[in-house]
């Protein structure tokens, strides 16, 4: 794919106004540094680095050594020139940043010590603290390091649509609203609650339409957010079927 290479936007078959997105970015750049591509991957990276974490964490790594690794591989990922090894081939975001994991880690097993690790330099800013507890939160006991690792990218994808909704309800001074009507934007229940309505000066029907719209929305973000981890647009329909998926484990 082309840097000028036209895509489709989320939800409209054929329609060729999809920004070039992020990972395809880098893509564009395989074998020739941009400052855009470095850009981009960085930004991706900075988005979906707790998943990588939660891998290292459940690989049997102590909280220190995996912020350690995890920021060794960033740091190595990012430095310069580490664009040139990334094809085509390599297909979504997610699957090649894990294959590229799994052979860092191998690399590191004969590493005793944390110290050497990332030579002090910090190419990206992790929330230790913020990670490990989110670590704990997760259910350990029934999922692997892999599907651990998915089920990690599935919610931060889902928080990053979640959070550009509530910025574009602050946008347009609907906050109030957005609170009062996230409960219902989240789920897929009939929305027929009168108290919430008559807080909000709504009428009922209003309110179920306000809460379509939310709920439309927040889906072509979630689809805008897989089509910056995709190489293609015919990829987006898949990625969110196995979001579907881990979602449901």
């Amino acid at each position: 794919m082309s840097g000028q290479e036209k895509a489709y936007a989320p939800g409209v078959v054929g329609s060729p106004v999809f920004a070039t997105t992020h990972w395809s970015v880098v893509l564009a750049a395989a074998n020739a540094e941009t400052a855009d591509a470095a850009a981009a991957l960085e930004k991706l990276c900075r988005n979906y680095w707790y998943p990588l974490y939660a891998y290292v964490r459940r690989q049997g790594f102590g909280p220190a050594d995996a912020q350690d690794l995890t920021q060794e591989f960033f740091a190595r990922l990012l430095a310069r020139n580490s664009l040139a090894g990334v094809a085509p081939q390599k297909g979504k975001f997610r699957s090649f940043l894990l294959v590229a994991l799994r052979h860092f880690l191998s690399d590191q097993r004969d590493r005793a010590s944390a110290a050497k690790r990332g030579g002090g330099k910090e190419m990206l800013s992790l929330d230790a603290e913020e990670a490990e507890g989110r670590y704990r939160l997760d259910p350990l006991e029934r999922l692997d390091a892999e599907k651990i690792y998915e089920r990690r990218w599935a919610m931060t994808l889902l928080e990053q649509a979640w959070t550009r909704l509530r910025e574009e309800s602050v946008a347009h001074g609907k906050l109030q609203q957005f609170e009062r009507l996230a409960e219902f934007v989240a789920g897929e229940a009939e929305v027929t609650c009168v108290a919430a309505a008559s807080e909000l000066g709504l009428t009922e029907s209003a309110m179920r339409s306000a809460v379509h719209r939310l709920r439309e929305r927040y889906r072509a973000l979630i689809r805008e957010e897989i089509a910056c981890t995709v190489s293609a647009p015919e990829e987006i329909d898949e990625e969110l079927r196995c979001l579907i998926r881990v979602m449901r484990q």
